[in-house]
């Protein structure tokens, strides 16, 4: 089968999360993305663990299948040179330098590049932007989802609560989606323009378009936005109730619902409570309904209720462990759990790209490559001798892999 990027050629300069994350993507899709590494440490995320499997960094496998590593040093001469050749018959560039003065000494600024070849896509992931006062500070995703604002709002509904970060590098991931958008965007322009152009992506603003509904509250109608808990700003019941045994999901979004979710239950006297006929009358008496629907939740395990529920069409699930939702049959029968052989890891799993196209569908060809695995393949490619290749090494500009990182010892 076809793929949908198959011609497409990535040159990625990226570590840790954002960057990685969209260039995996875009290999799933059929992109032979070509992973730039520091000799000797290469993507920091290498190193973040445990857990390692043999060396291996669990996190760093997380996103960086389909792709060729290789060890290059960039501030050499050499370096560059080997770089620049890459450059000139590639699609797309991206990094997350996020200094101008350092791209320029490495020179894998967007002027040398796109001089190189007015084709490509030059794709620039940084905490703040490429302009503005904020534009070469350094960002991590933590700081982001607080910067943002949305994490104020997480955490127990209480005045005086610690806010929480979400439990995953949202704020990469989205930047890593944004960026992948805006990539192929740019892609299919340049099928008219016949030329590449930048891309500016941001950790701030990309965590920032989450609150699009609280921002519109606020910027149209002045409602700062509390901080609520599992409790939905606008919908009432659609929350986390208690059962005997766990916790369980029930989303009421409509007016149709409410009856059908009274009707299951068995509970005519809520239904024809003055204080909840509609979801407006709801919102305003929320805490009597919910310790209402709390205390008949209690009476009952969470297999009681959420079978009860599906029956009469309320969207309604359990809340999950990792463990369970690794299990979850939907997954599983849509087989979103890949497996690829890694030489030392052995089989290493991983999650699979939710975009499913019925002509051009993802792939998963290669596992997370070890360090510099490819280096010797892309600089012969280059037209590189064994003589020079063995010059650069003894140079310190590229690096053979290694089998164990230096930081796996954990």
């Amino acid at each position: 089968m076809a793929h949908v990027l198959e011609n497409i050629t990535v040159i990625d300069l990226t570590q840790a999360m954002a960057g990685p994350y969209c260039t995996m993507i875009l290999g799933d899709m059929g992109a032979d993305v070509i992973k730039i590494e520091r000799p000797g440490s290469g993507d920091q995320s290498r190193g973040w663990g445990p857990p390692f499997i043999e060396g291996e960094s669990t996190y760093f496998m997380s996103v960086n299948r389909n792709k060729k590593s290789l060890s290059l040093n960039i501030r050499s001469e050499a370096g560059q040179k080997i770089l620049h050749e890459l450059i000139k018959t590639a699609d797309v560039f991206i990094h997350n330098i996020p200094r101008k003065a350092s791209r320029q000494r490495a020179k894998v600024d967007e002027e040398t590049l796109r001089a190189l070849n007015p084709r490509l896509i030059y794709c620039n992931i940084s905490g703040y932007g490429s302009d503005g006062p904020y534009a070469e500070r350094p960002g991590y995703d933590m700081v982001a989802q607080g910067e943002a604002g949305i994490m104020s709002l997480t955490g127990a509904p209480t005045p005086d609560g610690e806010p929480y970060r979400f439990p995953i590098p949202l704020a990469d991931m989205t930047t890593g989606l944004y960026a992948t958008i805006g990539i192929l965007g740019a892609l299919y322009a340049r099928h008219s323009s016949g030329t590449g152009q930048t891309i500016d992506i941001s950790l701030l603003e990309s965590q920032t378009a989450w609150s699009a509904i609280l921002a519109a509250s606020y910027l149209n109608a002045g409602v700062v936005p509390p901080r609520l808990g599992n409790d939905h700003p606008s919908i009432v019941p659609y929350q986390v109730f208690p059962a005997k045994d766990k916790y369980i999901i029930v989303a009421v979004g409509t007016e149709k619902l409410w009856a059908s979710f009274c009707a299951a239950l068995n509970l005519p006297h809520l239904k024809d409570d003055p204080r909840y006929r509609t979801n407006a009358d709801r919102l305003a008496h929320r805490d009597e309904l919910t310790a209402e629907l709390e205390a008949i939740f209690k009476t009952q395990p969470s297999a009681v209720w959420l079978e009860k529920l599906r029956e009469a069409g309320i969207p309604n699930g359990p809340i999950n462990r990792i463990p369970d939702t690794m299990e979850h049959p939907q997954l599983r029968a849509r087989q979103f759990i890949v497996e690829l052989e890694h030489p030392l890891a052995g089989m290493v799993k991983s999650l699979g790209n939710p975009v499913r196209m019925s002509d051009t569908a993802v792939s998963y060809r290669t596992p997370p490559p070890l360090l510099g695995e490819h280096t010797d393949r892309i600089l012969r490619a280059l037209n590189y001798g064994d003589d020079q290749i063995s010059q650069l090494r003894a140079d310190g500009v590229i690096l053979t892999a290694f089998t164990r990182h230096p930081q796996s010892k954990f």
